[in-house]
């Protein structure tokens, strides 16, 4: 299904090379003032990424990416009606797409997407399951993150790459992109996300707790195959990992465990990071099987695509975290 939560709740849409992708948002406070204005901070940082020096890794696909406001609004300010929000695509080369039907890429949806839906699935730019649809998952991320403004509840969030091909020296960055654009090839990093005045105590044991929630989202920003909060706990002995408490706010002395102790938040920052797998499509060649012709045979793939597709995500995990808290808090 391509809904998520009950009190703030997405309804995502939309392929990759068809004319629209959007998300439908129920459960929007009213009166909150909303501009096309307000996404393109976030909107930008999607499709440019972090850091203009590392543009090389980012794919030479570029839209308009400006959101149409559908329904929800009057005069500027959120009725409380649910929200539609629509971005056109416009820059589709579809041909690049159709051989692989027969000849699936590797570690893509192709071959999977196609025995699920009976072969009748868009493969046009990945379709539904495309790095496309996390447009509108970072346009809910805005709306979210308003709504939680307006609810004073002082909750900040930021999230940065904290590490590409598994070199944490953002200086070397630019040199390891570089040298897998031109293999024809894509690398993969990590991004660190740190969210701020959640309260204490926020969050359910078991199956709604904060983490389990977040990585709900997480799961559904294309890419992502793991997710840690706070430190990686198997190599520390408890005596070290444990945070001591270190006055009566609950402020601790460490933050080991990332903000969340039994699934619920414990008033220090949340934290957490996420592993981006490398691009599935490359330009260097595979061998891997044709449906087609029965064979094992080689495959390129054409198109533009991200040589690093983590170099656009910082914003998007914000966005999945504020969508999981205001469905969550308010």
């Amino acid at each position: 299904m391509n809904t998520y939560g009950k009190n703030f709740r997405i309804t995502l849409f939309g392929e990759s090379h068809g004319p629209y992708t959007g998300i439908v948002i129920d459960g929007v406070t009213p009166g909150i003032k909303i501009s096309e204005e307000d996404f393109t901070q976030d909107t930008e940082r999607r499709k440019k990424g972090e850091f203009p020096n590392l543009a090389e890794g980012v794919t030479a696909r570029q839209e308009e990416d400006i959101p149409i406001l559908a329904s929800g609004l009057l005069e500027g300010v959120t009725t409380g009606a649910p929200l539609t929000i629509l971005f056109e695509n416009k820059n589709q080369i579809s041909k690049d797409y159709s051989a692989f039907k027969n000849h699936p890429r590797p570690s893509r949806s192709d071959f999977a997407a196609s025995v699920k839906f009976k072969g009748f699935n868009d493969i046009r730019g990945g379709g539904m399951f495309s790095g496309r649809m996390t447009l509108p998952l970072v346009a809910a991320g805005v709306i979210a993150k308003k709504m939680l403004l307006d609810a004073g509840l002082g909750i900040t969030f930021h999230a940065e790459i904290s590490s590409i091909g598994g070199e944490n020296d953002s200086a070397k960055w630019e040199d390891i992109i570089h040298i897998v654009k031109a293999e024809g090839d894509s690398i993969g990093g990590e991004i660190t996300c740190t969210i701020t005045g959640v309260p204490a105590g926020k969050g359910e044991p078991f199956f709604n707790s904060i983490e389990s929630q977040i990585a709900h989202l997480a799961f559904s920003i294309p890419g992502v195959k793991g997710i840690r909060f706070g430190d990686k706990s198997s190599s520390f002995k408890g005596s070290v990992f444990n945070d001591a408490i270190i006055d009566e706010k609950g402020t601790t002395a460490t933050n080991h465990s990332g903000g969340i102790n039994g699934g619920l938040s414990n008033g220090n920052p949340i934290i957490f990071t996420l592993d981006i797998r490398p691009a599935a499509s490359i330009a260097k060649p595979q061998e891997t099987f044709n449906f087609k012709t029965g064979r094992i045979e080689k495959l390129s793939i054409g198109g533009r695509h991200d040589a690093c597709i983590a170099l656009r995500c910082p914003v998007i995990a914000e966005a999945v975290a504020a969508i999981a808290l205001a469905d969550m808090l308010l």
